[in-house]
């Protein structure tokens, strides 16, 4: 949910103004990087419906952050750093425990040529850092408003690792740039690293696009997410019988003043969306909330977005079936039963023997209508005088053997008056 939510939101915003959605896999780190995790994002983004315009890989770019950071270094925007990460964290600890924030002191401007010289002799290599010109970093942000923070409340940035990594703050502007990209949609895990991108985009010579920031998702009651909330995969959601457009449904409006309610389809939900609706309070996500949400979504759902997966079930006549069920389902799986119903082998509970001869004997002749349980009720009150519960839950019960259900006058013709016949005997059809 947490990956699916800027996805959503920002496929929504592209779609709504004609943009162009991107996807970009941060693919850089070579031992964090797999593969499958490539597909399984994109089999999720394909799940959720979200079609994108343009995708790109950062691991085939690693030449062009290489040409641009030779840029940077050659304009003095960037420096050599050779601590370790054991260094880094001892110092960090010590700020800390001085009552200092955790701020790099950069140490590694104050070496010298010769001693730059001799930690690379022996054997160190440096990481590379963007130098935050000093002063306050301004930002118009979509959600959050007029930003001002003092750069010198940051670290300067690694832009590069020892091992000749590049990382995010440095890669995405430079792909923003190459790009054209003119709106950031993202967590606020991020708002920090605007500070120093606005610099970057400034010491590469390019307009900064627009940010918005959107507020991170916690518990029901406000708690910090737990793994079985936050790190729900949507492979999860998917057995459980949620369905994508719920999620999607859901992810468009959860942290927006706009109330969250059940879209039969993407297009649905561009029309309403604005970042300006988004708030700067955390977003509650429910999961007992989207499971409420789940069926009120399946009984809008268009027969062409389940024909598929109706197919794959080898269910007949399923569009019919489908439009006959479908307000009545908490879960797709459901119209598995409902085809068994209808379609049998299935014995009825007769409730009355005689009371349901006499009703088969006022079975009319197919062909069948959605008007054929109306008549053949009414010929029924005329044979026996019976009305209302008396009347219609022996039936029910003969034909479906359930308590309650979809409208009869809809799954009658779809049981036929073959089946219909036999089970009002107390046959198995």
């Amino acid at each position: 949910m947490g990956n699916a939510r800027p996805a959503v939101l920002n496929w929504l915003f592209a779609r709504k103004h004609g943009g162009t959605f991107l996807l970009r896999h941060d693919d850089t780190d070579a031992e964090r990087s797999r593969e499958e995790y490539v597909t399984a994002i994109e089999g999720d983004l394909r799940w959720l419906g979200l079609d994108w315009d343009r995708r790109e890989r950062q691991s085939s770019r690693l030449a062009r952050y290489g040409e641009v950071l030779e840029r940077l270094k050659q304009s003095g925007h960037v420096y050599a750093a050779y601590e370790s990460a054991e260094e880094l964290s001892l110092k960090r600890k010590a700020q800390l425990n001085a009552g200092r924030p955790p701020v790099y002191d950069r140490a590694a401007l104050r070496l010298t040529e010769a001693q730059r010289t001799e930690l690379e002799a022996q054997g160190h290599k440096p990481h590379w850092r963007f130098k935050l010109a000093p002063g306050t970093v301004r930002w118009a942000d979509v959600i959050h408003g007029d930003m001002a923070v003092p750069s010198e409340s940051l670290s300067d940035p690694v832009l590069v690792r020892e091992d000749g990594t590049p990382l995010y703050v440095f890669t995405s502007v430079v792909d923003d740039i190459d790009f054209g990209i003119t709106h950031i949609i993202r967590g606020d895990e991020h708002l920090m690293n605007t500070v120093p991108q606005l610099q970057l985009f400034a010491a590469l010579g390019a307009a900064a696009p627009v940010f918005a920031h959107f507020a991170l998702l916690v518990g029901p009651q406000g708690e910090k997410l737990s793994k079985r909330l936050g790190a729900l995969s949507l492979g999860e959601l998917r057995e459980q019988g949620i369905e994508p457009l719920a999620i999607a449904s859901m992810l468009a409006r959860l942290g927006s003043s706009d109330p969250i309610e059940p879209r039969a389809a993407l297009a649905d939900l561009v029309a309403g969306f604005d970042l300006s609706h988004f708030g700067r309070a955390p977003a509650h996500f429910d999961p007992d909330e989207l499971a409420v949400l789940n069926p009120k979504v399946l009984h809008q759902l268009p027969y062409a977005v389940v024909a598929e997966r109706l197919a794959g079930w080898g269910i007949r006549d399923a569009e019919r079936l489908w439009l006959a069920v479908r307000g009545n389902l908490a879960g797709l799986g459901e119209v598995k039963d409902w085809a068994r119903v209808v379609a049998g082998p299935l014995a009825g509970t007769l409730e009355d023997p005689s009371f349901t001869d006499r009703a088969a004997a006022a079975l009319p002749a197919e062909p069948w209508t959605d008007a054929t349980w109306s008549a053949w009720t009414r010929a029924v009150t005329e044979a026996t005088g019976a009305k209302g519960r008396a009347l219609f839950h022996p039936l029910r019960l003969a034909l479906t053997a359930r308590e309650n259900g979809p409208e009869m006058k809809s799954l009658l013709p779809l049981i036929g008056r073959e089946r219909a016949l036999a089970r009002l005997r107390g046959q198995t059809a």
